[in-house]
């Protein structure tokens, strides 16, 4: 009955943002083939390095290219230990509208290392990852006001040849965010995702809710203080995660980061990385 909800759900949330793209009343008529002129363009956001997304959507006719350069992901389940390098795990943004944008995630390269704890047997694969595409549409907030909100539903496709495992995978992301005073931002993100079990060749439905804070700690560096839970229907299983990340401002335009994923049960994630954002 969940899972039949959930699919109902998320399948509404895909066609959404494209009922909504002949709805909106463009200024200027700025679309993907007219783009925003740069002396209109918003400030830059970022859908890293933190897990809550950001609301905001890609300026129409412009692309923002964000990517871990490394990511260390360490995960252990009842029956086996694996740890996974990602090099380049990207995400490619296009602004199709004034609140509605594209996005396409790769993973270049991944290098997975399944141990069995039992035998001790270990197990090593490599090569091109998973493909990702998001839609995300801005309902609120996305050029005014101190609160804004957006739907974000994806597809993950297996297309993966390091994780013989990987499967159709897909959810629906709600993210929102505050600007409260003294320039500290405030960001909630409620998800619904069907994903694949670790240990078993089946399915199951997971919801995830974060909290994170932020705020400038020096010239052009912001910190960035999350924390986040998520609960998996099947096992009835919760995981809680505490992370931390610096990101800064090299040049207009161009972000680098660095931070941490930490899962606080023995059998949560523990992901470290570093990467970057750059906007054209």
């Amino acid at each position: 009955m969940i899972s039949n909800r959930i699919s109902k759900l998320f399948i509404g949330a895909l066609i959404l943002p494209f009922a909504c793209y002949g709805q909106q009343e463009l200024p200027h008529n700025y679309s993907l083939f007219k783009p925003v002129p740069k002396s209109m363009m918003r400030e830059m956001e970022t859908d890293r390095p933190d897990v809550t997304e950001s609301p905001y959507t890609v300026d129409a006719g412009h692309f923002q290219y964000e990517t871990d350069f490394v990511r260390l992901v360490k995960e252990k389940s009842e029956e086996k230990k694996t740890h996974t390098l990602l090099i380049n795990q990207a995400n490619i943004k296009i602004g199709l509208t004034k609140s509605t944008a594209i996005q396409i995630g790769f993973q270049t390269y991944g290098r997975q290392k399944e141990t069995e704890i039992a035998s001790g047997n270990t197990e090593i694969s490599n090569g091109f990852g998973d493909v990702t595409l998001r839609v995300k549409q801005n309902l609120i907030g996305n050029d005014q006001g101190n609160f804004a909100m957006a739907l974000l539903p994806y597809v993950k496709f297996p297309t993966s040849k390091y994780d013989e495992e990987s499967r159709f995978e897909g959810g629906l992301i709600i993210p929102m965010m505050y600007k409260l005073p003294g320039e500290w931002n405030l960001g909630f993100q409620v998800e619904v995702d069907r994903l694949k079990d670790q240990d078993q060749p089946s399915m199951h439905t997971e919801f995830l809710q974060t909290l994170t804070i932020s705020h400038q700690i020096l010239k052009n560096v912001d910190g960035i203080a999350e924390t986040y839970y998520t609960y998996d229907f099947k096992e009835h299983h919760f995981s809680s995660f505490l992370n931390a990340a610096v990101q800064m401002e090299v040049v207009k335009d161009f972000k680098f980061d660095v931070g941490i994923n930490y899962g606080l049960q023995h059998d949560a994630e523990k992901q470290f990385f570093f990467g970057a954002s750059y906007r054209l």
